[in-house]
């Protein structure tokens, strides 16, 4: 893919501002904007150096149609490592598309989506990885996501790829070498050495591919449903953790018919409540379509919170024995979901009762959602939920399924090298797994690619980025 014409696009968010930023990038960028810009010291644009900054005006003929200033950036020392030229402007939308709409008269075409990223992508200014990461940084809305998206930018990911890659790519090549002195049989490549670069290699994607369950959620945000029977106060604890009124709160059992949703972050994670119906017998139709789709929340969501009333099950045998036994209905049904069970409207029984529903219930939390008794307990309890501790040490975390994909299918052919190992495979049908292993390593790097997929990769980027 070769691509030498020059673009432009918006790369502020579209709308009114104080500020604009235009961006053009190609081998004519410098040269347009400075047959259409006026410095008010009479510079020349294109003498200028690098990364330095002018004001002036923009002119269409003799129209002058904005003050700016204009950031000049020249080839390889940019962002897409061609001449690249940002023209910071008024906000204002009729400014903004009077100057994009002069450059595209001139000669500029209008950038597609990510196409600033892919240009330093193919320019070598960035790996594949380090390109999606800065998708990934755009998007981040906590502060996990962005430390993540900052990691993999930076280049912490694909860097540890990168050097594994090039260990198992010189084996390979002291193998492919033996193939060519087969008749001699000689062994260029050590066993032994190539037996524990397997080793650290499976190690690696073996702590790279774990990571992904972790990664996936503090990308996208973890689910938690809140459940339980109607009118035990999941809306009131929904608004206490959001601290305001989202749910709707009534006396009226069946009061929330749908699932109500929105996120909050704790501690850098985002996390996605889910306020269901109620869970009871009913014959009214609407409230039974609600209470099936928080059975499909349930299946969704990473975490249960089951939600009963302290001061009902405290005097009430058979309501007890009946919470006791949905709860290991909800445990028995969905063994690998964390279940927290909390027991609400604490602030209306005595001690006596707190520790009988204490026996009653192991590892029972206390909560009162009117005056928010116990809802830091609760997040606190979230928190420690989710494997932080990679994000605490600086960890690589994988948050891209395309990455994770990859890593898989690598993995296994790491695994075939392996057995092939241990069971004396001859050269060459090794050296057909290590190609492919290492075509699966220079997939996540950009090393090995196509048109298509990249294409796929930068189709959801921003404009203008």
């Amino acid at each position: 893919m070769i691509i030498k014409d020059t673009i432009v696009a918006l790369a502020t968010p579209s709308g009114a501002g104080a500020i604009a930023v235009i961006r053009l990038s190609g081998a004519q960028a410098i040269s347009l904007v400075g047959k259409q810009f006026k410095s008010v010291s009479g510079k020349r644009l294109g003498e200028q150096k690098t990364h330095t900054i002018h004001l002036g005006h923009i002119v269409d003929g003799n129209i002058t149609l904005d003050e700016v200033l204009v950031s000049v950036f020249k080839n390889p020392n940019s962002y897409t490592g061609e001449d690249v030229v940002e023209i910071s402007c008024h906000g204002s939308n009729y400014i903004q598309q009077e100057i994009i709409q002069l450059f595209l008269r001139k000669g500029c075409r209008m950038a597609n989506a990510g196409e600033f990223t892919l240009r330093a992508f193919l320019n070598g200014k960035l790996d594949l990885s380090q390109a999606e990461a800065v998708a990934d940084l755009i998007a981040s809305d906590n502060a996990a996501s962005h430390q993540i998206a900052m990691q993999q930018m930076r280049g912490g990911f694909s860097s540890e790829i990168a050097k594994l890659r090039e260990e198992l790519l010189n084996f390979a090549s002291l193998i492919e070498l033996e193939l060519d002195f087969a008749e001699e049989d000689v062994e260029f490549a050590d066993r032994t050495q190539f037996k524990d670069l397997i080793h650290r290699i499976t190690f690696v994607l073996k702590r790279l591919i774990d990571s992904f369950a972790v990664g996936n959620v503090i990308k996208n945000g973890i689910p938690v449903a809140i459940v339980g029977e109607p009118n035990v106060g999941k809306s009131t604890l929904l608004n206490a953790l959001l601290n305001e009124e989202r749910a709707i709160v009534s006396e009226i059992a069946g009061t929330t018919r749908d699932t109500i949703e929105d996120e909050i972050t704790i501690g850098g994670i985002g996390f996605r409540f889910i306020d269901t119906a109620g869970i009871r017998e009913t014959k009214d139709v609407v409230e039974s379509i609600g209470i099936k789709k928080t059975f499909e929340k349930i299946e969704q969501a990473q975490v249960v919170v089951y939600l009963f009333e302290a001061d009902v099950i405290s005097r009430d045998t058979e309501k007890s024995k009946a919470i006791r036994l949905e709860v290991e209905k909800i445990k028995n049904k969905y063994p690998q979901k964390p279940l927290i069970v909390l027991a609400n409207k604490v602030d209306k029984i005595s001690e006596h009762e707190i520790l009988d529903l204490n026996t009653q219930i192991p590892e029972l939390q206390f909560i009162s959602a009117k005056t928010s008794f116990g809802v830091e307990k609760l997040t606190d309890t979230l928190l420690n939920l989710i494997n932080t501790g990679a994000l605490r040490n600086n960890e690589t975390i994988i948050t891209n399924t395309r990455h994770y994909d990859a890593l898989l299918k690598a993995f296994e052919e790491i695994q075939k090298v392996k057995e092939g190992l241990e069971t004396g495979l001859s050269g060459d049908l090794l050296a057909i797994d290590i190609r492919q292993a290492l075509y699966h390593f220079g997939e996540i790097t950009g090393q090995i690619t196509n048109d298509d997929l990249l294409g796929n990769i930068f189709a959801n980027f921003c404009i203008g980025k």
